[in-house]
């Protein structure tokens, strides 16, 4: 998919629009689990989440390759948009979202701010992404898919800094968490990993209600689910990439999957002890591993905290019961 230089020219292209994000080892998370827990801060990027990365790549290409295109359209759940959103205005590019009904309203506003056209669509982010592809068609625009290689090695320079970041200051990780939506980010650390020749253990992070990765590796081959009914919206994927599947199922370790109650007690956690705000798929990493806490005992661990856009209401509702 890439090399290490692609990987790195990956990054200077995203340091050129924000820092590396930082990377901390909490004291009171290690309590909590027993490991030496390492948390990538992925919420502090200019759009609140790991995506954004991805979204500057694709556009770099498509600016180079394609600057005739009048504009692309994508579908997403929040984090995606946000990022194309981000990037296209940077890029000049004209960029349309389209979203499931009932999405969330402060991601929805946040992407019309970033200067997208929002597009309510369908039940689920499976049916707004058909009619992405149906839009695009009819409109002459560019569908920009929620995986490939581009958006890749673009999220893959957060797995980059973090592998650095810890090797300078002792052994490398033995574990690391990665949330799976539809597959770029962990997909992205398994890259990173393997062209560093690392020895850490990747370990995906699903929904129990949306678990359509977890079924494939199972099975070996890619299964769909009927449902993806989480309030962990950046996991709730019905659909696996078969893409992604393959380097899953060959660079993963295991999928672990959580509760939404689960999901609930790590957001609650990661305020309690770091003062940051979690959604439901960034802490969806933690939660896992403090459902493995006796199995990770005594080692460096990093989970990758993937945004921080989660609506008040729902943080209230879910997370504080009020």
């Amino acid at each position: 998919m890439f090399d290490l230089d692609g990987l790195k020219a990956a990054a200077r292209l995203v340091h050129a629009v924000f820092p590396p994000t930082p990377q901390y080892a909490w004291p009171l998370l290690a309590a909590r689990t027993g490991a030496e827990v390492w948390v990538k801060h992925e919420n502090h990027t200019p759009t609140g989440a790991f995506k954004v990365r991805g979204g500057l790549t694709y556009f770099d290409r498509l600016k180079r390759e394609r600057p005739q295109v009048c504009g692309i359209v994508s579908a997403t759940r929040g984090n995606h948009g946000q990022s194309l959103a981000y990037a296209g205005a940077r890029a000049g590019v004209p960029v349309t979202i389209v979203v499931p009904r009932g999405n969330s309203v402060e991601k929805n506003a946040a992407m019309r701010a970033f200067g997208a056209r929002l597009v309510e669509h369908g039940e689920d982010f499976d049916a707004a992404r058909v009619e992405a592809m149906r839009l695009a068609e009819a409109e002459g625009l560019e569908f920009a898919p929620s995986f490939a290689p581009d958006l890749v090695r673009g999220v893959a320079t957060y797995a980059l800094e973090l592998f650095r970041h810890v090797e300078s200051l002792g052994p490398p990780l033995d574990a690391l968490y990665v949330p799976i939506g539809l597959g770029s980010g962990i997909c992205g650390c398994i890259m990173a990993r393997d062209l560093l020749g690392l020895p850490t253990e990747i370990i995906g992070v699903q929904s129990t209600e949306a678990d359509a990765y977890a079924r494939s590796v199972a099975a070996g081959r890619v299964v769909t689910v009927p449902s993806a009914n989480t309030r962990a919206d950046g996991m709730a994927t019905r659909i696996p990439d078969p893409a992604a599947f393959e380097m899953i199922r060959r660079g993963a370790s295991r999928i672990v999957t959580v509760t939404d109650a689960e999901v609930a007690v790590a957001i609650r956690a990661y305020w309690e002890d770091t003062h940051n705000l979690a959604e439901g798929a960034g802490a969806a990493p933690l939660a896992a591993l403090l459902q493995e806490r006796d199995r990770m005992a005594g080692q460096r661990v990093a989970v990758i905290l993937c945004g921080g856009n989660i609506d008040l209401a729902l943080f209230r509702s879910w997370v504080l019961g009020a």
